[in-house]
């Protein structure tokens, strides 16, 4: 699969190459408040496929929180565009900043024990309280 896009301002582009190892929604409450409340619709792809091909993002972590995500996002607009998970070797790219959202298709949703009454999971997919077989 091979998946280009960027930020809302157009300042920071990038493309991913590669079979994804998961195309998913996380319900966490972490992805909340990185989204305002919905769940993150993503598709985690290999590290090793991805690069950014115009501008840089900026990074941001926790430091207080063991194993912290490092979210990137534009420096102009503030898009958030991926994130890097500790010990996994795939960037967690978020379908809402991809030129063909379509390109999205969705296998399941985790991290329902923190599913608000207000988030939609599409009748049939997959549902799992934290990740699959934990």
């Amino acid at each position: 699969m091979r998946l280009e896009g960027g930020c809302y301002c157009g300042a920071v582009r990038y493309k991913a190459e590669g079979d994804p190892s998961m195309q998913a929604q996380c319900h966490c409450r972490e992805c909340q408040y990185i989204t305002g409340g919905a769940p993150n619709i993503f598709i985690a792809m290999p590290a090793a496929g991805f690069t950014y091909i115009a501008g840089q993002p900026q990074q941001f972590t926790r430091r207080d929180l063991e194993r912290a995500i490092t979210r990137e996002f534009c420096p102009e607009c503030g898009t958030h565009l991926v994130n890097n998970v500790p010990g996994l070797r795939v960037v967690v790219v978020k379908v809402g900043t991809l030129d063909e959202p379509g390109q999205f298709q969705p296998q399941m949703a985790i991290y329902t024990c923190d599913r608000q009454k207000f988030h939609a999971i599409p009748e049939g997919m997959p549902a799992f309280a934290k990740l699959p077989g934990h």
